[in-house]
This record gives structure tokens, C-alpha cells and sequence, in this order.
């Protein structure tokens, strides 16, 4: 069972080749590794390029502008081959060798459509110290309305999945993630398994989760998520669900 990986990068030569070896160092090998770039400009394609051979021509590239992160995962979905797929940040890193070997087995013993497990974030200079772990194991489709998802870097979902339900929406800035989710869950009834691993090792300060501007256009795209895919929300409600995040921190 093949598993095609996806990372998109933009000028990520800071933590590209972590994103790398922790691929690399698998012990899972049915895989194919698709790196997304759009367009950068600094080193990014030069250690992508140095690290090609090592993966024995299982790694795929491509560089070129586009529409941001979800352009970029929705070119690596069309390119795959394997019949799950998954998403890997260019800064994050599989926590363990064993992830991918884990998501493959539970594929091949159900006939579920997607997995997911936990994930944890680090602060810049503390690799080995947990500043917030995210854990999947309270989700339900009904929480959705709250805002309530599986951590995305841990989803993986079957290929037939996305040729069915479609492509990550363009038209969110940085919740077309919940928004695939909401559709997933709601709209296509998909079945899925949890797994309490931690699967991906996050540096703190993505895109949706950086300053209070973020969150605030993070909590208009969720509801309108939740709207647009037929379950009644608003942003109060979504709010909600920062009171149950903060105890995902470590102090």
C-alpha cells in the first residue's frame, strides 16, 4: 500500500531538511515524497535537489508560483499516486520513525477512509520540550459546529477520498483545512479511525495561529465553513473552543 507524502514549501531552507530526514528515516518504504515549492528563493530547491538520490527516485519536485499552501497541496493531491495520502508541513517532522508504518497498518485492517492521530508543537530553540500537545481523541463530526477538528498534519485519508469530495477551497485564506474536514465528515459521511500516537512534531507559529488578526479571520472562515457545508454555526461558537485549548499548553 502505497502512501504518497506531500510537502509544500516557500523559502523553507531553515527546516526543510528536518522535514526531509524524518521521511527519510521511515521505516515504512511503500511510500512516494512530492515536494510542492512555489517559487522560492533562497536554498530551499538546493537541499531538496542534494537529498533526491537518498530517496532512490520515490521523491517527486516541482517549482513554480501558485495560489499559496492550498494550491500547492491540492497540485501534490493530482501528482499522487499512492492510495493514501498525506500532508507534511515544511516545518514540521514525523515524531517517530515508525508514523508511517502505523498509518499503513491500520489502513490495510479497516476499510475505514481516513486516520488520524495526535500531534505536539515545539518553541524555536526547545525541540525536546512539549510547549503544546494537540490531541484527536475527542473528536466527533457533532463538535464540529464548535470548531473541533483532527489535527490536520495527522489526517491521512484515502486517494479515492479527494477524487471524490474534491480539492482543498481557494477560496479560504487559511481555513480551507477545517473547511475540507467539514465537507469530509458532513457532506460525505466518511468513516475514519483514531490512533493515540503522536504522529508530527509542529514549530509553533503557522499561518492560522499567528497574532490575534489570524484567529479572528480563522474563526470567520470556520463558521463560514460550518455554513456553506450545512451545520449551523457562528463565531461565538466556534470561540468556544479556545477555552478547551488552553489546556493543550505546557507550561
Amino acid at each position: 500500500m502505497k502512501i504518497s507524502i506531500i510537502t509544500a514549501t516557500y523559502n523553507s531552507e531553515a527546516t526543510i531538511a528536518d522535514t526531509i530526514n524524518s521521511v527519510l528515516n521511515q521505516d515504512y518504504s511503500d511510500i512516494e515524497y512530492l515536494v510542492i515549492d512555489g517559487g522560492s528563493s533562497d536554498g530551499t530547491l538546493d537541499i531538496v535537489k542534494a537529498n533526491a538520490p537518498r530517496f532512490d527516485g520515490k521523491l517527486r519536485w516541482v517549482s513554480e508560483s501558485d495560489r499559496g499552501i492550498y494550491d500547492a497541496m491540492n497540485k501534490g493531491i493530482r501528482m499522487a499516486t499512492g492510495g493514501i495520502i498525506g500532508i507534511l508541513n515544511s516545518d514540521d517532522y514525523y515524531t517517530s520513525n515508525d508514523v508511517l508504518s502505523t498509518y499503513a497498518k491500520a489502513f490495510k485492517t479497516s476499510k475505514v477512509d481516513a486516520v488520524y492521530g495526535d500531534i505536539h508543537f515545539i518553541r524555536e530553540g526547545q525541540p525536546h520540550k512539549i510547549a503544546r500537545y494537540y490531541s484527536s481523541k475527542i473528536f466527533r463530526p457533532a463538535l464540529l459546529r464548535f470548531g473541533f477538528m483532527p489535527a490536520h498534519p495527522s489526517f491521512y485519508v484515502r486517494r479515492s477520498v479527494y477524487e471524490q469530495a474534491g480539492f482543498y477551497s481557494l477560496d479560504y485564506k487559511i481555513g480551507a483545512d477545517f473547511e475540507m474536514m467539514v465537507r469530509l465528515f458532513k457532506k460525505h459521511r466518511i468513516s475514519y479511525k483514531y490512533i493515540q500516537k503522536d504522529m508530527v512534531t509542529m514549530r509553533m507559529g503557522g499561518a492560522s495561529t499567528s497574532g490575534v488578526g489570524s484567529h479572528k479571520l480563522l474563526l470567520k472562515e470556520d463558521a463560514r465553513a460550518c455554513r456553506e457545508n450545512g451545520i449551523y454555526s457562528n463565531t461565538f461558537l466556534i470561540a468556544l473552543k479556545y477555552f478547551y485549548k488552553i489546556f493543550e499548553f505546557r507550561i
